[in-house]
């Protein structure tokens, strides 16, 4: 960031008083613009014994296959982001469960979000950013073609769980190798 988004001066980065990180500083009108952590949020579709998969027509991992997901908007629910991903990527309507998965990625700055869902009806197809949009069963999942880790981590405790009988709350992290 080099310009202040409330009046347009140059910004500086420093730590603000009270404050223990650097931030974007306008030392014209006193904003302190706080860069945060994007949430993405998505929905495992479950529709019978099968699951919903999406394949990307965009960057990054174009042509890779991943759950309806995308970045949450302002002025809606976690729970209202997965169904409007599902129906923007998919073209499916969803009843968006619990709460499934919340991991980290600290590295870009990301919080993946994916809730457990039903589809209402198997009438679904290809957003604008999806090539294609399937239904597979556990055994027909394109695991090397997973565009995403949080995504393959989602799905293997999916199938974890739906395999001992019962779904909990998953939490967990992606960071990087050092």
């Amino acid at each position: 960031m080099k310009f202040c988004s409330h009046c347009g001066a140059p910004v500086a980065v420093r730590v603000p008083p009270g404050d223990t990180l650097p931030r974007h500083i306008c030392d014209e009108c006193g904003v302190i613009h706080y860069h945060n952590p994007k949430m993405v949020v998505g929905a495992i579709a479950e529709w019978e014994d099968r699951i919903l998969l999406c394949r990307r027509a965009i960057e990054p991992r174009h042509g890779f296959w991943t759950l309806p997901a995308g970045f949450m908007e302002n002025d809606e629910t976690t729970a209202q982001a997965a169904a409007r991903e599902t129906l923007e990527e998919a073209c499916a309507r969803i009843e968006v469960g619990e709460l499934f998965t919340l991991i980290n990625v600290p590295h870009i700055n990301q919080v993946h979000l994916v809730y457990r869902a039903r589809l209402l009806d198997a009438d679904f197809g290809a957003g604008v950013e999806t090539l294609e949009s399937r239904l597979f069963d556990e055994c027909s999942i394109p695991w090397p073609d997973i565009a995403f880790r949080s995504i393959a981590m989602s799905l293997r405790l999916y199938y974890e769980d739906r395999r001992g009988g019962a779904f909990r709350f998953h939490a967990g992290d992606i960071l990087l190798a050092r």
